[in-house]
Order: C-alpha cells, then sequence, then structure tokens
C-alpha cells in the first residue's frame, strides 16, 4: 500500500509506502532470493522464451532484473546507469523507464544465463543494503521524476520507490517468468501474502469505492470495504497480474497499481 502526503514543489500528492521499513526489508532480501533460485532452476532451453515484456525473452528480463537491483545497490553505479538513461531519453524522445530498462539489458547482451544467475545471488544483498541504507530524509523526498499512471502524473516519494516499486517489480518478473517456462511459482503467505496485501490495499485506496475481495492461492485472502460493491473472486498471482498491465481488467479491476 502507499499512503499521500502533499508534495510542496508541485502540488500533486506525494506517494509514500505504507509497509513499514523492517518489513519492506525482509520482503526485498527473501525476493531477491526467491528470483535467483527460480533462475537457477531453469533449463537451457528456458533462457529464450519470450516473456510479457514483450520485447524481452527470459534472459533480458533477468538482466533487467540484475540491472536494477545493480542500481539499488550502490550510488555511483546509480547515477551512472541513470546519467546515460536520461541522455538515451532526450535523443530517442522515449520514457526516462523505458531508457532505463533499455540501459540495462543492453549492457548485458553478452551475459550468460549461469552468469546471470551468479549476479542475482551475487548482487541481492547488496541491493537490500543499498536500499537499507538511504536516510529516512531523502525517502520522504520526491524522487524527481513524475511517473505516469493510468495516464496521470504522479509524484512518488524515493521511500515508495526504495521501500516498495523494487521488490514488486522483482516479484512480478518472477511471476512473468513462470508463465513464460510453464513452472510453478513458489508462493508463501508469509511473503508472497504481504506483497499481495499491500497490493490489495493500495488497489483499494485508488478505486476508493465498495467491494469485497477474494484471492485464491497461497498468497491470497478476502478484503472489503463499504456495501453494494463489485464482488470478485480470482487468482492472487493473477490479480496482480491484471492490475499492473498484464492483461486486460474491467470494473474495478482496470484500476492500475504500479509495479
Amino acid at each position: 500500500m502507499s499512503t499521500t502526503v502533499k508534495d510542496p514543489s508541485n502540488g500533486r500528492p506525494l506517494r509514500r509506502p505504507a509497509l513499514e521499513r523492517s518489513t519492506a526489508m525482509r520482503l526485498a532480501a527473501d525476493e531477491y532470493r526467491n528470483y535467483a533460485d527460480a533462475v537457477a532452476a531453469l533449463a537451457v532451453s528456458d533462457w529464450t522464451r519470450p516473456t510479457a515484456c514483450t520485447l524481452w525473452d527470459v534472459r533480458q528480463m533477468t538482466a533487467h532484473v540484475v540491472g536494477m537491483a545493480e542500481m539499488a545497490a550502490g550510488i555511483r553505479e546509480g547515477a551512472r546507469q541513470r546519467r546515460i538513461a536520461g541522455k538515451d531519453a532526450a535523443a530517442k524522445g522515449i520514457a526516462f523507464l523505458d531508457a532505463l530498462t533499455d540501459v540495462q539489458v543492453r549492457e548485458r547482451a553478452d551475459h550468460s544465463p549461469a552468469r546471470l544467475v551468479e549476479d542475482v545471488r551475487r548482487v541481492g544483498p547488496r541491493a537490500v543494503r543499498g536500499r537499507r541504507m538511504v536516510p529516512g530524509l531523502l525517502r520522504r523526498r520526491d524522487m524527481g521524476v513524475p511517473q505516469e499512471v493510468q495516464g496521470v502524473e504522479e509524484s512518488w516519494a524515493l521511500g515508495y520507490l526504495v521501500d516498495v516499486i523494487l521488490t514488486r517489480d522483482t516479484w512480478m518478473h518472477r511471476s512473468d517468468l513462470a508463465e513464460a517456462t510453464g513452472t510453478a511459482m513458489v508462493l508463501r503467505p508469509e511473503h508472497d501474502g504481504v506483497i499481495v496485501a499491500d497490493v490489495v490495499a493500495e488497489w483499494a485506496q485508488r478505486h476508493g469505492k465498495p467491494y469485497r475481495l477474494t484471492l485464491g492461492g497461497p498468497a491470497g485472502g478476502e478484503w472489503g470495504a463499504g456495501a453494494g460493491g463489485e464482488e470478485l473472486e480470482l487468482d492472487a498471482v493473477q490479480f496482480c497480474r491484471l492490475v499492473s498491465g498484464r492483461g486486460t481488467g474491467s470494473g474495478l479491476l482496470a484500476t492500475a497499481v504500479p509495479f
């Protein structure tokens, strides 16, 4: 979930994390390990399979996961990636985030699957440490790059990126990995259930309408607010995939949540 306060610099609401910091860092550490375990178990042929991220196969998607973790792990590396991405975005007329992920994938174009597995295991703990070390003063400030969600620009506090989005992104790509390769996504209530519950809370906050939601699977649960709203029942991972934009939802399921 997230909370919002008014951003004095532009008057927009400033989105902040609602997760406790200790919980956010536990989820981050576990998710990097989970992603590393998932790719380590892949067959050689799985690495070239296409994913829901249509520009990437499994190897390229994992290169992005590694690159994003490297960015989180060190101030200099983060600044370097942002500098290159900023120049590319301006030169090509594309969104900064698209340019950033392109840098991450492009720079690892010659990395073998074995190296990428090793990279995920190596960088995960460093990324958690780097994210944990971001001071509270910076975490509460606007990250400085407006983010577009369903055609509306939002201001995000750096803490929302560091505590929430970076973990959601890795988790969703683990879901992409399972779907692309036909393998089961390992799910635990104490980890995946917490991530899903946070997504549900933010989804409910964003649409602000009465609802009843039942999500199946180890990461699922039941939520609701108000009376007379939509009653929805589906798998927990599929719910998250829908609200992330992987598929088209109707009614309240058309409400987007960033990952």
